[in-house]
């Protein structure tokens, strides 16, 4: 079961440390078949995924499908369809047994008043009577698999009966199951979580998102968020997706380089308990000469279809963070990013204890940094590549200038003390 860690920015598993990777997997419960779920499984857990984030209720931009899933008797959310939730709960069980942690949406935005998601599908909104009857399921099919419950999905809290909903569910699904672990799924480029509600949180996520207009989001939200809700984990729930269009109907798709630069500046600038990757036509389980509502929402083009999605190289490249960082035994990552001198913030730092320096540079560069960094060793990894190289540097006014690397891509920039390892 997934624990807080004693440093209160991090988490354990069986007393070991636990660093969050989950894959996006919006649609499960709708839109996938038992052999595609065990084919997905399996590939999944060899790239080194340890958590799958899923929606209980249907993906409000979920892909067509052929298949029968509804959680209501004939669309009546007082009438919960049992078939629904036992075949739910057959698919995590079968996560567990691979060894996944399970992350669920217990409402996401579109089924609750006031939100940007619920003013355009407003027949889609739940009665809030429904609402007792329905996380007394969710508690009785899915506690016992101690998940770690996300009680609102891409949401906004613009009205009082907005957030009227999500404390009532929280409340309740917290009094019955007080062991697992809460949080809440906000939309992107967004910081607020209603004090009633953060109360109940045990973590917080955040949002960077898909839309192209501002690419600092994965790291000045990450900031935003330690500054109003310090001393509890924080995680990037849903940077920008690999392949996913742009949003708001802007030309343009996120590349393997985008969804990785996200990660990277995510966990060095203090969202460090995890990071969660996504693929376009993995959330919405997307099949050949099906449907998607390119319009919905935010206005992303079509996905290519799960099969292609599931191979997506950006996904290899999320799984060598973890491994990278499980390595360096960099549990305790903090932002160092006042050691910085170049006059950008795109470039991030952070530490682990006194001997490790960690550096993303997206763009090469020399890296100036506060510090003497005499007898260190230092390193830069091609992160598309893989290829390590050393890298020299020097010492001037107590300021040490590292060297460019000799790479093309995005690159790691590991310091160490030399003496120490």
């Amino acid at each position: 079961m997934l624990q807080i860690s004693e440093n209160k920015r991090s988490f354990v598993r069986d007393g070991k440390p636990f660093f969050y990777l989950a894959d996006t997997c919006w649609s499960a419960f709708t839109n996938i078949t038992d052999d595609e779920w065990d084919y997905y499984l399996y590939k999944r857990k060899v790239q080194g995924f340890n958590t799958i984030q899923i929606n209980i209720l249907p993906q409000w931009d979920a892909s067509a499908t052929d298949l029968a899933f509804h959680p209501f008797v004939n669309e009546d959310p007082y009438q919960l369809d049992e078939a629904y939730f036992e075949h739910a709960k057959e698919m995590c069980v079968k996560a567990k047994k691979e060894g996944f942690e399970l992350a669920l949406v217990v409402l996401w935005c579109n089924y609750v008043p006031g939100t940007w998601a619920s003013k355009m599908l407003p027949e889609g909104i739940l009665p809030f009577g429904c609402l007792e009857n329905y996380v007394n399921k969710v508690h009785a099919v899915f506690t016992e698999l101690e998940p770690m419950y996300i009680i609102s999905g891409d949401t906004d809290f613009p009205e009082e009966e907005t957030v009227k909903y999500y404390v009532h569910v929280g409340r309740l699904l917290k009094k019955l199951a007080p062991d697992c672990l809460f949080t809440t799924h906000i939309k992107g480029r967004y910081s607020y979580i209603p004090e009633e509600l953060y109360e109940l949180l045990d973590l917080c996520f955040y949002q960077s998102g898909h839309n192209a207009k501002d690419l600092t989001m994965p790291y000045s939200l990450s900031e935003e968020m330690q500054k109003k809700y310090p001393g509890k984990p924080l995680i990037n729930s849903e940077p920008c997706y690999e392949e996913m269009g742009y949003s708001g109907n802007m030309y343009g798709r996120w590349r393997r380089y985008d969804v990785r630069r996200a990660a990277y500046v995510s966990v060095l600038s203090g969202a460090s308990a995890g990071i969660t990757y996504g693929a376009a036509g993995i959330y919405s389980w997307h099949k050949v000469k099906k449907g998607f509502a390119s319009l919905l929402g935010e206005g992303f083009d079509m996905p290519k279809s799960w099969e292609e999605a599931v191979n997506f190289p950006g996904a290899w490249d999320y799984s060598y963070l973890k491994m990278l960082l499980a390595e360096l035994r960099a549990e305790d990552l903090m932002p160092r990013q006042e050691l910085l001198v170049n006059s950008t913030t795109d470039i991030r730092v952070a530490g682990s204890g006194s001997d490790l320096l960690l550096i993303y540079v997206p763009c090469n560069t020399k890296v100036r940094l506060q510090g003497d960094l005499t007898g260190w060793d230092v390193r830069a990894i091609d992160l598309e590549e893989r290829f390590a190289a050393h890298v020299g540097f020097e010492v001037k006014e107590d300021k040490t200038i590292i060297e460019m690397h000799p790479f093309s891509q995005d690159a790691l920039i590991v310091a160490r003390r030399a003496d120490l390892h």
